[in-house]
């Protein structure tokens, strides 16, 4: 497995932010490969989400890894951690590399199709501390993430996700933005996303 860093990291010029984009954090054939063992080797799973009181299945399945089974909370769902895999492992070794950062917990994201989607959310619960820095991978087909700053309706930004790509966010930007991944009629297939973070 190699992150060859085959573009450079892009750094968004965004207020009240900190991000930066890597388009070829791993090349495009390593990915597709990585998409392939993650699709088998983990245990998908699918979450009933709580939205103005009603019970809905969530757009997307689901699986979280990490440390000391320490569960993460969020929409009124509550995961418990799988422990880590060889696999999860080595590709939790390339990132904290790049970002510097020793990550505690992934949550990984299978969206089967351009139906599944991620509504308008921050990552901003309270065991990810006062700033979390927040590494999110992407395999597979292609979805664009958006932006949108809380209190300024003009500041938006979207963003093409590429196979192989890795985004971080750091800083404020949790407190000022709220990020999704919509719902689109284009006919794709499917993408794996993991995010990495540090529960306290």
């Amino acid at each position: 497995m190699s992150s060859l860093f085959p573009a450079a990291p892009i750094s968004l010029d965004l207020p009240d932010a900190e991000i930066v984009y890597f388009p070829s954090f791993f090349t495009s054939e390593v990915a597709s490969d990585l998409y392939q063992d993650l699709l088998r080797k983990i245990p998908w799973q699918q979450d009933n989400i709580k939205v103005f009181g009603k019970e809905h299945a969530q757009p997307r399945l689901t699986a979280l890894f990490g440390n000391d089974g320490k569960p993460y909370s969020y929409s009124n769902i509550t995961m418990q951690p799988h422990p880590w895999n060889l696999l999860l492992k080595k590709i939790k070794s390339h990132v904290e590399s790049a970002v510097e950062t020793q990550f505690t917990t992934v949550l990984l994201n299978y969206y089967r199709d351009g139906r599944d989607s991620n509504g308008w959310h921050a990552d901003n619960e309270k065991e990810l501390g006062q700033n979390p820095v927040i590494a999110s991978l992407s395999f597979g087909c292609e979805r664009m993430f958006h932006l949108k700053h809380n209190t300024i309706p003009a500041l938006k930004k979207n963003i093409l996700l590429e196979n192989g790509s890795l985004l971080v966010m750091k800083g404020t930007t949790q407190h000022f933005w709220k990020h999704q991944i919509p719902k689109t009629n284009q006919p794709i297939g499917g993408r794996i996303n993991l995010t990495f973070r540090v529960i306290h």
